[in-house]
């Protein structure tokens, strides 16, 4: 069965602003790279054309870099090791890599997990970790459940060490890769002074740093998750990001039914009811953790546990689909 695949692109429309300041004034630089499943692009607005090129660069650098350190598909990357280690010794990590399991674990805690970085044999037996998308049998699932749990993540913080408590045990980090990644190439356009800029992991995580010129906030749009000309909500984005999960993104059709990547981990099956969740948060990181167990848990979940720092939009796919935001 093959996956069909509708890129997050269409769902969030950046519409950049028209450059205001006078010839020569700013300096407008665009640039994109593939990594992690997805295009990342940077639009900078700047000054010196010299900061504004090594910027940019360095950014999209930061992307490679994290992707040679995250990705599950490269062998050689250090969560690539610790899934073929884990569970047979403890694993000595970096402390960046250490600091991100740590924050999985914490969250995946608060989510009641709903949010869980062991998803990976449950990826893997739906068919999703290739692309190739499939319908495991009622067997199948069960036989992969328990090596499902941000339980089975021994973390030991005085040896900085990563161990799995059983086999079969496997990280995956596309609930929140892209938006740690956005997060550390936000940090880069920093560090050259570039103060205006939007980043976009496949137009699913983006952030707006300071605003373009002549307007007070980058502008997205988000789209209805079954009427791709519709655009639902229009807002501006300044040092704050968005996320939008939806069940569109990946999915495959069999038995006359609709499967999506969108796992609950806690019963092995898609999460249904919920079409697409958009979060805005301070942190790119936190915006794309938290649309999972938003989508998984529903509306009413969501609304009892959503921090007063964010911002929801929900839509919900019961007889027919409705979208608002969440008080």
């Amino acid at each position: 069965m093959k996956i069909v695949r509708k890129f997050k692109q269409v769902v969030l429309i950046l519409l950049l602003a028209v450059l205001a300041a006078p010839a020569g004034e700013l300096l407008r630089l665009e640039d994109s790279m593939d990594a992690m499943g997805a295009t990342f692009t940077v639009i900078a607005y700047g000054e010196d054309r010299q900061k504004l090129q090594d910027g940019v660069e360095a950014a999209l650098n930061e992307a490679r870099r994290l992707d040679a350190l995250l990705s599950n598909y490269r062998p050689d990357s250090e969560w690539s090791k610790i899934n073929r280690m884990a569970a047979v010794e403890p694993v000595v990590v970096s402390q960046e890599s250490f600091d991100l399991l740590s924050f999985c674990v914490r969250f995946s805690r608060q989510s009641e997990g709903a949010f869980d970085i062991t998803v990976g044999p449950l990826m893997r037996v739906w068919g999703f970790y290739r692309n190739r998308g499939r319908l495991p049998s009622k067997e199948e699932i069960e036989a992969v459940l328990p090596q499902v749990g941000y339980e089975n993540i021994l973390l030991d913080p005085i040896r900085r060490t990563v161990r799995f408590a059983k086999p079969g045990v496997e990280i995956d980090p596309g609930g929140i890769g892209k938006g740690y990644a956005v997060d550390k190439m936000v940090e880069r356009l920093k560090e050259y002074g570039i103060a205006s800029a939007l980043i976009s992991a496949g137009g699913s995580s983006i952030y707006g740093l300071g605003t373009p010129p002549g307007d007070t906030g980058w502008t997205v749009r988000i789209r209805h998750p079954r009427k791709w000309s519709e655009t639902l909500e229009e807002l501006q984005l300044r040092n704050e990001s968005l996320s939008t999960s939806g069940d569109y993104e990946k999915f495959f059709e069999a038995g006359g039914r609709i499967y999506s990547h969108l796992m609950d981990p806690r019963t092995g099956y898609p999460a249904v009811g919920t079409a697409s969740v958009s979060v805005v948060a301070p942190q790119t990181l936190i915006s794309e953790a938290w649309t999972k167990p938003f989508f998984v848990n529903g509306r009413a979940w969501a609304e009892k546990n959503k921090p007063k720092d964010l911002r929801v939009f929900i839509c919900e796919d019961k007889a027919e689909v409705t979208c608002a935001w969440l008080q």
